[in-house]
């Protein structure tokens, strides 16, 4: 089945659970698309299977709390994520026994960004401690530091050979991982008309395009070969300044994003026309939004958990 704007226009929520107290600030997916994951203010993991579509566990990092989580690379059984609540180590725990294989030290600020490699072990992180950390899974020490010259958020690109990093909310650096101590090869600046915060980054599949998604009302995707805006996408309520999550679809033609009133936007990425606006009857802000890498479906959060499936006639 291809994504298309009538597919889209069909999604409905087919499931909704109220598993957390508190926000859902980061669900995942993992690479083959048969699970998912939450993390949320209220301290939870919880795991849900996606072939059954219910969540199966629910595990706790009381004393940390748990952010921005992330299966690692290729393992479902296996995710990192950051704190929000005691201290700003990155943590990688086994989700089989729930016990921790390794903390990664080094951020002396929040992590505000977690961006697994598609291609082996490694992760970058970035801070608001103004610096940008490459990890490997496998050893606890820092394998390298960036500082851009501001506040970053981070992300690599499909390939796993560069990373993007946004700075201050005014200018896209790429890297290349094999010699990033040298610098950014290139660096493009984009301002939105209203003042508003970046608060992630995003290639699209097909590395052709990096997506902004902001606390603002408005979000953009640039040309991720020379930096030049494709589309500003706004028309979405956000007016107490959330930060909330954008997404690509996987085939990289569309772009998605939750608002406040607890719907779902969608837009052409070739068009850039609104081609949807779904309800998914959240009672909060959608907070956060992931398209199925592998599978016709997406999740979106609040402090409810929705799985969306299309409802097309055969």
């Amino acid at each position: 089945m291809k994504i298309t704007d009538s597919v889209l226009r069909s999604f409905r929520v087919a499931r909704t659970f109220r598993e957390n107290s508190q926000k859902v600030n980061c669900v995942d997916y993992s690479s083959n698309g048969e699970s998912a994951i939450s993390s949320s203010d209220d301290d939870s993991i919880v795991l849900y299977d996606c072939q059954e579509g219910k969540p199966i566990r629910t595990l706790y990092s009381k004393k940390y709390g748990v952010d921005l989580i992330r299966y690692t690379h290729g393992d479902a059984n296996t995710v990192v994520y950051s704190s929000n609540k005691l201290d700003d180590t990155i943590r990688y725990l086994s989700l089989t026994d729930n016990k921790y294989i390794r903390y990664f030290p080094g951020h002396t600020d929040r992590v505000v960004a977690l961006s697994m490699s598609p291609v082996d072990d490694t992760f970058i992180s970035s801070s608001l401690d103004m610096t940008i950390r490459l990890w490997d899974l496998r050893s606890p020490n820092c394998q390298g530091l960036t500082n851009p010259l501001g506040k970053p958020v981070c992300s690599y690109d499909p390939e796993g050979l560069i990373f993007a990093a946004g700075v201050d909310s005014e200018a896209i650096k790429l890297y290349d991982l094999r010699s990033f101590d040298k610098g950014p090869f290139a660096s493009f600046e984009t301002l939105f008309s209203r003042v508003c915060e970046w608060t992630g980054l995003k290639f699209s599949r097909d590395g052709k395009q990096i997506l902004i998604s902001t606390n603002g009302g408005a979000i953009r995707i640039l040309d991720a070969f020379n930096g030049s805006v494709l589309h500003t996408f706004s028309g979405y309520n956000n007016s107490k300044g959330i930060s909330l999550e954008a997404c690509f679809t996987p085939d990289s033609d569309f772009v998605m994003i939750g608002s406040e009133d607890g719907r779902v936007h969608v837009w052409s990425t070739e068009s850039g026309m609104k081609i949807a606006v779904l309800d998914g009857k959240h009672s909060g802000p959608i907070n956060t939004l992931q398209f199925n890498p592998k599978y016709m479906t997406f999740a979106s959060a609040c402090s409810n958990m929705a799985f969306w499936l299309p409802c097309v006639g055969d």
